[in-house]
């Protein structure tokens, strides 16, 4: 049973480091997006 639960917390931990991923990756992207037009009105 130990290893079942083991296992199934270390899926959960991926998968949320992968949607921690996921979010910080949208932010830079709307970051970086607003960044260029600010430039662009410079």
């Amino acid at each position: 049973m130990k290893k079942g639960s083991k296992a199934q917390k270390d899926q959960t931990l991926v998968e949320g480091s992968i949607e921690a991923l996921q979010a910080e990756v949208e932010r830079l992207k709307m970051e970086n997006a607003y960044l260029k037009k600010l430039n662009a009105l410079v």
